[in-house]
């Protein structure tokens, strides 16, 4: 079975956050569960190098272009590469062969007649790069996305998608395929936007305004409109326009943030129909970041989160924990470097690496640096090996965005209970007399032996620290598809070296 996964491309006018960072580790979390069931999976990410924002941003800063998008992509990379994002595909716009097809498409949907060409006056957002009806702006007359950026208003000639003869035709789409975007509350909202009879969308840019671009093909005075050029990527990434791109295609699932629903939920499916191809198969849509407080982060306020400084800070394995366990799907999260530290400290730190941290080094002093052969198991032994295959096998089945939060959760809520349970055995006293030194084995056993199981599942959200902890069990390689089997830890089997996982920080 193929999954393929497509994180948006970002914009390179400014340097990666931790909303471009949150995309992309998400995406990196699904591939990992879908690989671990034995899937073959496509993950693609990158830039969006065209458009008015990206050009103005290179003179700013005084570049060339081709030198300006070197740069930002190098950047962006870099970042990915830093918090661990498994790309199969990483996606640059300036790529001729996406342009050759982007230029593909236009030409197939203008053939039709469904492009045309005409003046046009409107609102216009910079930011957003797009023209804004009434009903878009707030009562102050701005973008609600942009409201520090002044919308202009803008009169140019342009060419035109027909949008309308669409619509009925998506909305039937919808409703046929009630999985096509998750979860409900954007569904509902993409709805909303399908209500109303559709504008014709503007898909070109004059180059007395805009060069950085896809030329059109009809008309060599205009460039694609950056959203048209971008959202192609989808399919150029997997080689479309040739034959085989369609096994993949046939498993599409873009991850986007709620800000960009209207472009993927509305403009996709409509070029899409357009130029005769079939839509993707689900939009899976998060909400946003905020500052601690629920504040909008803002470099003024200095609550932006900077994904290099905390993985500096921290490592990585404490950012991808935080934002995997505090994501909201239909609401905002708020984040700091003092949550994510707090959270660190508390539950990896604490909860998970303190237990298998204090386990097996009592292991590795009191058996020979082994790993104790169990004697019977009790009923106590029994209740939490039957938690923690509950607790694990959430990570043996098919995750999907929404539901990342509540499968970290249920490890937390095993670690607490072994815990417990370590705490309530208390094998240091079991060691002390011979009549008990079995029992002793038996506890150090299951615990390490679950602790294991742990580690197997967490492969998918915290890898780097994971392998680290199987490699103390030096616990044999873990099955293909997953499943959270017990006992594979080996009786009287050599230790890896013990090292802290994740040391406290203050």
């Amino acid at each position: 079975m193929k999954s393929y996964i497509t994180t948006p491309i970002y914009y390179v006018n400014g340097s990666p956050h931790i909303g471009h960072a949150f995309t992309s580790v998400m995406a990196d979390i699904l591939k990992r569960n879908r690989q671990a069931l034995g899937c073959d999976v496509m993950l693609s990410t990158g830039v969006d190098e065209h458009g008015q924002k990206n050009q103005e941003a290179a003179a700013e800063l005084g570049m060339g272009y081709q030198e300006f998008l070197d740069m930002r992509g190098k950047e962006f990379r870099s970042v990915f590469d830093l918090v661990g994002i498994s790309y199969d595909y990483f996606v640059r716009t300036s790529r001729e062969g996406h342009k050759q097809a982007v230029a593909g498409m236009e030409q197939t949907i203008f053939d039709k007649d469904l492009i045309v060409k005409k003046n046009y006056t409107g609102t216009y957002c910079k930011g957003c790069e797009e023209f804004k009806k009434e009903s878009d702006l707030t009562e102050d007359g701005q973008c609600p996305l942009h409201p520090t950026m002044q919308v202009e208003q803008t009169e140019e000639t342009n060419y035109f998608l027909k949008m309308e003869p669409f619509r009925e035709r998506l909305l039937q789409h919808i409703a046929d395929n009630p999985d096509f975007v998750q979860p409900e509350a954007f569904r509902n909202e993409l709805k909303q936007m399908l209500a109303e009879p559709l504008e014709d969308l503007c898909i070109s840019r004059p180059k007395s305004r805009v060069t950085l671009g896809v030329d059109l093909p009809f008309d060599p005075d205009f460039v694609t409109y950056v959203w048209f050029d971008a959202l192609t990527n989808y399919l150029t990434n997997i080689d479309w326009p040739e034959d085989g791109y369609q096994s993949w295609w046939a498993e599409c699932e873009h991850l986007i943030g709620k800000d960009i629903l209207k472009p993927h939920g509305v403009y996709w499916p409509i070029m899409l129909m357009a130029a005769g191809l079939p839509l993707p198969k689900k939009l899976s849509v998060h909400s946003h970041w905020v500052g601690a407080g629920g504040v909008k982060m803002s470099k003024s306020i200095g609550n932006v989160v900077d994904p290099i400084e905390v993985v500096e800070k921290l490592g990585v394995d404490a950012l991808r924990w935080y934002l995997a366990r505090h994501m909201r799907a239909d609401s905002d999260s708020q984040i700091s470097v003092e949550l994510i530290t707090q959270t660190y400290n508390s539950e990896l730190g604490n909860k998970i690496g303190n237990l298998l941290s204090r386990v097996a080094k009592f292991s590795n002093k009191n058996f020979g640096g082994k790993v104790p052969a169990p004697g019977p198991l009790s009923a106590e032994d029994e209740a939490l090996r039957k938690s923690v295959v509950e607790a694990a096998s959430g990570f043996s089945r098919w995750i999907d965005l929404q539901d990342i939060p509540a499968r970290t959760q249920a490890i937390v809520t095993l670690a607490e209970e072994m815990n417990e349970y370590i705490d309530k055995q208390a094998p240091w006293t079991l060691f002390k007399s011979e009549d008990t030194r079995e029992r002793c084995q038996t506890v150090i056993y299951v615990t390490l032996d679950c602790l294991r199981v742990i580690m197997e599942a967490l492969q998918q959200v915290i890898p780097g620290s994971a392998d680290k902890a199987l490699a103390m069990l030096n616990a044999p390689a873990a099955p293909r598809p997953w499943t959270p089997v017990l006992d594979r830890l080996e009786g009287n089997g050599d230790l890896g070296e013990i090292e802290s996982l994740f040391p406290r920080v203050q």
